[in-house]
């Protein structure tokens, strides 16, 4: 039989609405690469990122781009001459993994980890909102560890307020490109003061030269600057961390690759997603085995996950079931 690629978009309705620095979204809409073969079918979500200049109608036409060479029996190694790194490759990326693992009763984690996968500690993201209302969050979430979404000029309140609600948790601040060369040392000092373990993306990719110059009582952890391992030798001297998204990577090939060369360059690793279901979570959950920070909430903040998700059992995701995707 020959291949067949199918492409749907999924909405998925959130908890509640969801805001960071450069606005708000009410439910997360993915695209499901699904390719089948006479072995069976290999499944792959994505998340287009507005921030990348990316679309559900920009990532749907990448996808047709490369059907031809898909469907012909291209692989993974294919891909990068096929597609660019974003959205588009990763579902495809991802879908080719779930493939490859059907036949003998293989899984991914097999071919990528390099013991058996183990549940982890992932982060549970607070929105961007008033500090009482953050803090009153921090509160009712009780968790270990929390991502706190800031990047405003007034963000010391925030942080000291979701910090005296919730003094038991590790903080993670995620300012979203949003703060400045006129803020940032303050910012910085509340972090410490509020026992911060980690503060990502502070600055504006492009405009994060002073993080050279200045003092970090913090980890900085890189985000929007980074993309792939390619992108790695720019950020030394400026970052301590590198957040490895695969919708950034365009799949979990590329991302194994770039947490590899991180660590080898002395660079800390977080593991993130952008706002999706279990799908999209199952790869990152094993490339996670490796990092020392897992951002892996996304199906937390859903109203409803798609059907045979992730195990979550409050702050720790469980390995992906070969029936959802591996």
């Amino acid at each position: 039989m020959p291949r067949r690629l199918s492409v749907t978009v999924e909405r998925f309705p959130l908890a509640r609405e969801f805001r960071i620095a450069r606005g708000s979204k009410s439910e997360a809409v993915v695209v499901t690469c699904e390719i089948a073969d006479e072995y069976g079918r290999g499944r792959g979500e994505c998340v287009p990122y507005q921030r990348y200049g990316e679309s559900i109608d920009s990532v749907r036409e990448q996808i047709e781009t490369a059907r031809t060479a898909i469907e012909a029996g291209g692989s993974r190694d294919r891909l990068a001459s096929l597609l660019p790194t974003g959205a588009a490759r990763n579902a495809l990326d991802c879908a080719l993994w779930d493939l490859e693992a059907k036949p003998n009763g293989r899984t991914v984690a097999s071919l990528v980890c390099g013991q058996t996968p183990r549940p982890i500690e992932t982060a549970y993201t607070i929105g961007l909102g008033e500090p009482g209302d953050m803090a009153a969050a921090a509160r009712a979430a009780n968790r270990p560890l929390l991502k706190i979404k800031v990047g405003t000029n007034s963000d010391a309140v925030r942080i000291r307020a979701v910090h005296a609600a919730a003094r038991d948790a590790r903080l993670i601040l995620d300012a979203n490109e949003g703060w400045s060369d006129t803020n940032i040392r303050e910012h910085m000092l509340v972090a410490a003061a509020a026992g911060a373990v980690l503060i990502e993306q502070p600055l504006p990719a492009g405009k994060d030269g002073i993080l050279a110059d200045i003092p970090h009582p913090v980890p900085i952890c890189a985000d929007e600057s980074v993309h792939t391992a390619d992108d790695l030798q720019s950020l030394r001297g400026r970052y301590d961390y590198v957040n490895v998204k695969l919708d950034k990577t365009g799949g979990l090939t590329e991302a194994i690759r770039l947490v590899e060369q991180a660590h080898s360059l002395g660079f800390g690793v977080m593991v993130g997603c952008m706002v999706g279901t279990s799908l999209a979570m199952a790869p990152a959950v094993l490339l996670a085995q490796a990092a020392e920070f897992v951002d892996l909430d996304g199906p937390l903040l859903l109203a409803k996950d798609r059907p045979g998700g992730l195990t979550y059992s409050r702050s720790t995701v469980s390995p992906p079931r070969p029936a959802l995707w591996g």
